[in-house]
């Protein structure tokens, strides 16, 4: 068997005999010699106006390729007497620590604050049409956390935490199309992402491990210095030496209670800002370099990008961008906007959105620290949330305002067309957001058109506010034994304790927090 890269043009790159030609050609042979060809690797290169198409290619020559298949998850039974592990949320991190727990012979037990994915979706329909939150049940809590609503992008840079292929083939033997395991950026789809979800939970439930959904926790039960244990808003409580802690980014009460706990926690940065949405076929034809009205090629998906840049030693940047998406309420409290982005499995919505966030760091939230200490970011979000709120007409209409507008400083008169379900109102972003804020994004919108010719066009609007792209907080922990270097036995764990950033970087850190939890003795 042999691996090969070949770089063919678009309109060559689905057709079979046009790989064996370029396979056959890379390794001097005649393409009569390939007995199996198979793609791994598919990459789309549209720098030049002449788009190419980059693919490895599993060849076997004069024979056949070995039989593929996603290995099966290898789960030893449990006896009466195998150690549990309390595992505090159901997100990527949750759900992935429990699977690898049952490999390791370990009975995980998930306290879910929200409902299963199926209950959950029902929760939605009040949220987008009546702007009522379900403080428990929404875009951010939930049986998959807020991934499972939010388009379900897969690509990462943190492949030295774990095999991100062992992720993409869990995920895949769990339903997920077997096409992430080929595209060099995959994602799966907020249409599809609900049952994927689902599968993990009963192979979770049928290996022996439980699942706790409406089971949110109040208080953790340490003494000594350990913790064994967690009570609930039931009054349950619920006993193990070990419990992972990976509730999410926008759990602030398990902060409060942290805090409260008198439990070490350390402020980091983080990014917040706003969505920015264009018409889909502008970015199309930006990225493509189409002709003005001129359609996509059938063979290109919605096209994307990825935009960063330095203003005055602040970070600006494009943050989940999503292709053929929609922007949808994200808020856990009835008395905040927050917005973020999703895309189903298609990416066929005609718009295209992505946060345009400004680094946050622990100095610029000085104001709230003298009151809420290491939390004084969580403060800062709740701020801009709430101003986001005020600003509307009630319910989640949020404010919004046209890029060319907010780059004079001046508010909307009318707005265009969004994929914003509950709706948008014209009002000065540019003044609901500290100075130190709107500086930077104002000069990173400027570069950002210097990239992308079009980007600040009569079509693009800025709406408000982007806050949860990651936790403002961090929950220490030992580099070694990944345990709180306070609490033996408690394993922060994921983007809540500020050690992820997707679902993959999540997932592979409950991967690690399980393997941790089950080594440590001690």
């Amino acid at each position: 068997m042999e691996e090969v890269d070949v770089i063919l043009s678009l309109e060559k790159s689905e057709n079979e005999q046009a790989w064996r030609r370029a396979a056959a050609d890379k390794l001097g042979i005649h393409a009569e010699r390939i007995g199996e060809i198979r793609l791994c690797k598919h990459s789309i290169d549209a720098r030049q106006r002449q788009i190419k198409v980059q693919l490895r290619l599993k060849v076997s020559i004069d024979g056949n390729l070995p039989e593929e298949s996603i290995p099966d998850l290898n789960f030893p039974g449990l006896g009466s007497g195998s150690q549990s592990v309390l595992i505090i949320g159901c997100g990527p991190a949750g759900m992935f620590a429990a699977l690898r727990c049952l490999e390791l012979g370990k009975k995980p037990i998930i306290l879910e604050r929200g409902k299963d994915v199926s209950t959950r979706r029902f929760d939605l329909a009040p949220l987008l049409r009546k702007g009522i939150v379900d403080e428990n049940s929404n875009y951010c809590f939930g049986e998959g956390g807020a991934g499972t609503f939010s388009d379900g992008k897969l690509y990462t840079r943190a492949k030295k935490r774990g095999s991100v292929a062992k992720v993409y083939q869990v995920l895949v033997s769990h339903g997920a199309p077997k096409r992430i395991l080929i595209d060099a950026h995959p994602h799966i789809g907020s249409n599809l992402l609900p049952n994927v979800v689902k599968a993990m939970r009963n192979t979770i439930l049928a290996a022996g491990g439980e699942v706790h959904f409406g089971t949110r926790v109040t208080d953790l039960l340490i003494n000594e210095g350990r913790i064994f244990g967690v009570s609930t808003s039931s009054g349950n409580e619920f006993k193990a030496e070990a419990v992972i802690l990976a509730t999410g980014h926008s759990a602030r009460d398990m902060y409060q209670i942290l805090r409260q706990r008198q439990v070490l926690l350390e402020q980091k940065s983080f990014a917040m800002g706003v969505r920015i949405e264009h018409p889909q076929s502008l970015i199309d034809r930006l990225q493509y370099h189409l002709k003005i009205d001129q359609p996509r090629p059938e063979l290109l998906p919605a096209a994307s990008y990825r935009l960063a840049t330095e203003i005055d030693e602040r970070g600006v940047h494009s943050f989940c961008m999503c292709p053929g998406g929609f922007i949808v309420p994200a808020a856990t409290a009835n008395d905040e906007i927050v917005i973020n982005g999703m895309s189903l499995a298609r990416r066929d919505s005609p718009f295209a959105n992505s946060g345009l966030v400004v680094t946050v760091n622990p100095e610029d939230t000085l104001p709230y620290q003298r009151e809420h200490g290491q939390l004084a970011g969580l403060a800062f979000q709740r701020f801009l949330e709430t101003s986001a709120k005020a600003a509307g007409e009630g319910g989640q209409t949020a404010p919004a305002q046209r890029v060319i507008d907010f780059l004079k400083s001046k508010e909307s008169s009318r707005l265009p067309a969004t994929s914003y379900f509950p709706g948008i109102i014209p009002a000065r972003l540019d003044m609901l957001m500290p100075k130190w804020m709107v500086k930077p994004m104002q000069a990173g919108l400027k570069y950002f058109e210097y990239k992308l010719k079009g980007y600040t066009s009569q079509d693009a609007i800025l709406v408000g506010f982007e806050t949860r792209t990651s936790s403002p907080v961090r929950i220490p922990r030992d580099d070694r034994t990944l345990q709180h270097p306070e609490i033996k036995g408690l394993y922060p764990c994921g983007e809540g304790a500020g050690y992820a950033g997707g679902i993959v970087s999540a997932a592979l850190d409950g991967i690690r927090c399980a393997e941790a939890s089950t080594s440590v003795s001690d």
